[in-house]
């Protein structure tokens, strides 16, 4: 997988995500994007009690089931992509879709950690990070 400057950026969101900075990590990607950040909250609506996870875009909020999740960058994630998808207006995606884009997210981070790249050092400035 060859990083370019959108993979560096979702791995340093998998890095805000991890260190709980949940709130920057969809800043930043939303930044990236063009689009609007995204609100959060923990606890789920009625009728989603068995995922762990979920987007409600008439809201534009993901939930998550507890605050462990927050700390969790697959789920972030995978329901920040259904969030990219309405508000871009394309396609809603599938889960599939969503789920391989929390995927190489992650790989991305696994790759740059391996191969010794620092991500502060990359995005030193966080405040003034050019996505």
């Amino acid at each position: 997988m060859k990083l370019n400057r959108e993979l560096l950026v979702r791995a340093y969101a998998v890095w805000l995500i991890v260190e709980g900075k949940v709130e920057r990590a969809l800043e930043v990607l939303s930044k990236y994007y063009g689009v609007s950040t995204p609100n959060i909250k923990v606890g789920l609506p009625k009728g989603y009690s068995r995922t762990l996870g979920c987007y409600i875009s008439k809201k534009a909020t993901l939930y998550v089931r507890s605050s462990s999740e927050l700390r969790n960058p697959y789920v972030i994630l995978h329901e920040y992509y259904h969030h990219l998808r309405c508000v871009l207006g394309e396609h809603r995606g599938t889960e599939r879709y969503a789920n391989e884009y929390a995927k190489k997210s992650i790989e991305a981070l696994v790759k740059l950690v391996r191969s010794g790249v620092k991500l502060n050092a990359i995005m030193q400035q966080d405040d003034n990070v050019k996505v």
